[in-house]
């Protein structure tokens, strides 16, 4: 491609580059040029650029330090050799001695000569030289030189160094050398060959490129953005103004309309008065007319036998009118004293004030959103965003630029860029579905700005696999434990049989002990449920019959209920949960009932499953939340999971586990229910359909899930945690598991003994049966109160008698 020839100059001096350096903001001078540039400025530390006036410091040693622009003085060396074949007329040869041989007819691009007939003909003959570039010394050959002439490598500019070329950099300066300098002036320095330099620098420049390329056409996409916001603004702007001023012209319009339609009707019955006074008048004058205008032609062309004949009748008629016209008024019969009055001068002073422009935008800083913290991969999630101005006021439109990306910290910072919805009234929901695991970044920008509290952490999970359970571990030595919650913090919160509430640590080891035996404020008697959020811990005191709530530290706040089948009384209430707005959801075993409170007791609702029907169960022991808020009630008494809404209208029921003790359900939505008299675990998707059980277990009671990493802790009744997990691609999160030794209940009558399995709050060793009065009363209380439940308690497999007598032994 010919290019024309280059003006190469310095832009201080004006002349072309001498020795051309470069500042850091790229611009390049002579050095010369620079050094006056230095020695006229005030400071001695920095200077300005004359170009761009952009502070440069003054390196140490003065411009001389500076980076040579080498390509530049390339430049400036092809602008003079191509002036002089153009501009020069004739050039002497560089090879000859004073010219002897004529002028010069062609120049050599590699030897950078000017050459006449002779020495072209010896540097063509020679095989070192002959492969060499030359062009003729003419308009073309001034082109050709241009695209064909190739800088030479520098040489050294120290004394005795001036033919060795500067193949060599010392890091140390920072600067090229020759071979003789590195073992000299640079002896003991960093050197690199030239050409590793030049390809680091080379990758450097071409990396810096690439990112320049996409800011680049980010700004111009920017650039584009702000284009059609402007004129969106413009556009906007003006149509609220003119649309105001259109239904202001509409309305005065209108208003005109209605007042000439008034007057109008005012005016008719004067109008129509006049018009016909008028038509009278034209009448009358109409026959007066006739009549002067025969009276007229008799005298003027009629006989004497004529005007006999007709001038009595035109005489007569005549008369008569004219009296007539003097018996009518002749002024007209309406006056005109009609006053129309509109009032503008208020109006119009309102007018000239009419409308007031105000900076009505949405700011990014004050707009707020619905952040999630934790997410699984693969599940779509939606954001919702709301437009507020920088006053905090709900903004009303839409139309801004809504964005949303989650940015992974690893796997090379890949984006998922979310899909926007605009609602156009200031809200937008941004839907998004995480790619990869592990920990993220979620942006919400606004116009190309972070809106409040944008970004913040996001760790994506993977999806679990509950085909791919493992066997159980132990993981926490504990007293009979029966429920189990699990703190924000990991610390896993276990309510005994020992009457109190243990607290442990992720490592399971014990950090505090709440409560006692009684049935004062903060003891209990049996704690069958807990739930803890934030810092309220509640239980479910199942032989006090009332629930309590403490602080996660265990100092008491308050208790409601009281024993009884009243309106927030209870009879044995074995869980209690949590929603998210705070209200407390009981169940209320013995009443056959599922009772919901507000968060400081005060009764809101009751659930009753007694009598018949799908709704209709036995003791509700385990509950638990799905996502969307319905209510999970473990029906250990039906062998069932029924559902309802938090208003209490059943939903469905699904599963047949057999007497489930404990439910718990993860943010997808799958259910896993402990089956007390199935020994295992069982997990349901969220149509309820089961997917998967885990056996050898021993009678597990209750269920609680840690949101964290999905850990499932489920209490053994007798003494300990097992701790088992699932695999998640090699890699996930523990699910821990507990069993229960299972008791029998041996009753004696007397056709012979019946044997069944019963889990009930003691076991015995057999050598101390005799010591167990007490127990065997209990079991007796107990067994009383489900008998009384009806008929269905067949289901439990005994029956009450005189004569029966209760021995337990541990099976």
């Amino acid at each position: 491609m010919e290019k024309p020839f280059p003006l190469i100059t310095c832009g201080m001096c004006s002349k072309p580059y001498n020795d051309p350096r470069t500042l850091p903001c790229l611009h390049s001078f002579c050095l010369q040029c620079l050094h006056h540039e230095i020695e006229k400025s005030d400071s001695q530390q920095m200077f300005q650029c004359p170009i761009c006036e952009r502070n440069t410091s003054i390196p140490v040693g003065g411009a001389s330090v500076l980076p040579q622009n080498l390509h530049l003085g390339f430049e400036v060396e092809v602008a003079g050799y191509m002036s002089k074949m153009v501009n020069s007329g004739e050039v002497c040869c560089d090879e000859c001695v004073d010219g002897r041989n004529g002028f010069a007819v062609m120049f050599c691009c590699m030897c950078h000569q000017f050459l006449c007939k002779v020495c072209r003909d010896h540097h063509s003959s020679s095989r070192k030289l002959s492969k060499h570039k030359t062009v003729l010394l003419d308009q073309a050959g001034a082109r050709q030189l241009y695209t064909s002439m190739k800088p030479r490598d520098p040489c050294c500019s120290q004394p005795n160094h001036e033919d060795n070329k500067l193949n060599f950099y010392c890091e140390t300066c920072s600067m090229l050398v020759c071979r003789d300098c590195t073992t000299v002036t640079h002896k003991s320095h960093s050197i690199l060959e030239m050409s590793t330099v030049a390809k680091t620098h080379q990758m450097q420049i071409t990396g810096a490129l690439k990112d320049a390329k996409e800011v680049v056409t980010k700004l111009t996409g920017a650039t584009d953005r702000n284009n059609r916001m402007i004129k969106q603004v413009e556009i906007s702007k003006q149509a609220a103004i003119n649309q105001a001023f259109e239904i202001l012209q509409k309305t005065l319009e209108e208003r005109k309309k209605t007042l000439l339609s008034e007057l109008g009707a005012i005016l008719l019955p004067k109008t129509t008065a006049l018009t016909l006074q008028k038509e009278q008048f034209e009448k009358m004058v109409g026959d007066i007319g006739h009549y002067t205008d025969m009276a007229s032609q008799i005298l003027e062309t009629h006989t004497d036998h004529e005007i006999v004949a007709l001038g009595e009748l035109i005489a007569t008629e005549l008369q008569a009118t004219l009296k007539r016209v003097q018996t009518i008024s002749l002024t007209p019969n309406q006056h005109s004293n009609i006053t129309v009055s509109v009032e503008t001068y208020g109006l119009d002073r309102q007018l000239s004030k009419l409308g007031e422009i105000i900076v009505f935008s949405p700011s990014p800083s004050s707009s707020i959103w619905t952040s999630i913290s934790v997410a699984r991969l693969g599940t779509r999630y939606q954001v919702k965003v709301q437009s507020k101005t920088s006053k905090g006021v709900k903004y009303p439109h839409g139309g801004v630029e809504m964005k949303g990306e989650m940015r992974s910290k690893t796997h090379n910072g890949a984006v998922v860029c979310g899909e926007v919805e605009d609602h156009r009234d200031g809200t937008y929901t941004i839907t998004l579905t995480p790619q990869t695991a592990g920990p993220h970044q979620l942006l919400i920008t606004m116009d190309g700005q972070h809106v409040q509290n944008s970004p913040s952490d996001l760790d994506v999970r993977p999806k679990r696999d509950y085909h791919t359970l493992c066997d159980a571990q132990q993981v926490i030595q504990c007293n009979r434990p029966v429920c189990v919650a699990i703190h924000d913090n990991g610390d896993i919160y276990v309510g005994s049989r020992d009457n109190c509430i243990y607290v442990f640590d992720q490592a399971g080891q014990l950090k505090n002990t709440i409560g006692s035996m009684g049935n004062g404020d903060g003891q209990f008697s049996h704690p069958s449920g807990i739930s803890i959020k934030g810092e309220m811990l509640y239980v479910a005191d199942t032989e006090n019959h009332r629930v309590q709530k403490l602080t996660s530290s265990g100092r008491f706040l308050r208790k409601f209920g009281k024993e009884g089948s009243g309106q927030g009384q209870f009879n044995c209430p074995l869980a209690v949960i949590i929603d998210s707005n705070n209200k407390l959801i009981v169940s209320d075993c013995d009443n056959r009932r599922i009772q919901i409170f507000n968060e400081n007791g005060g009764w809101l609702l009751t659930i009753d499953v007694k009598g018949s029907g799908n709704h209709s169960f036995q003791s509700p022991w385990g509950l638990a939340l799905e996502p969307q808020g319905n209510i999970h009630v473990a029906a250990c008494g039906t062998n069932t999971i029924k559902v309802f809404t938090k208003e209490g209208i059943y939903v469905r029921m699904y599963g047949d586990p057999n007497h489930p003790s404990g439910i718990a359900i993860d943010d997808d939505g799958y259910s896993l229910v402990s089956e007390w008299g199935g020994n295992c675990l069982s997990i349901y998707d969220p149509e309820g359909n089961k997917i998967h059980t885990v056996g050898s277990l021993k009678n597990p009671w209750g269920t609680a899930l840690d949101p964290r990493d999905g850990s499932v802790l489920i209490p053994n009744y007798v003494s300990e945690f097992l701790k088992g997990g699932y695999i998640e691609k090699a890699e996930g999160p523990s699910v821990f598991f507990c069993t229960v030794i299972r008791p029998l209940v041996c009753m004696w009558r007397s056709n012979g003994i019946k044997t069944v399995e019963y889990g009930i709050v003691a076991s015995l060793n057999e050598s101390s049966v005799t010591a167990a009065s007490a127990w065997i009363s209990k079991v007796i209380q107990m067994l009383v109160r489900w008998h009384a439940d009806g008929p269905d308690s067949e289901a439990y497999a005994f029956e009450l008698e005189a004569t029966t007598v209760c021995v337990i032994v541990t099976g």
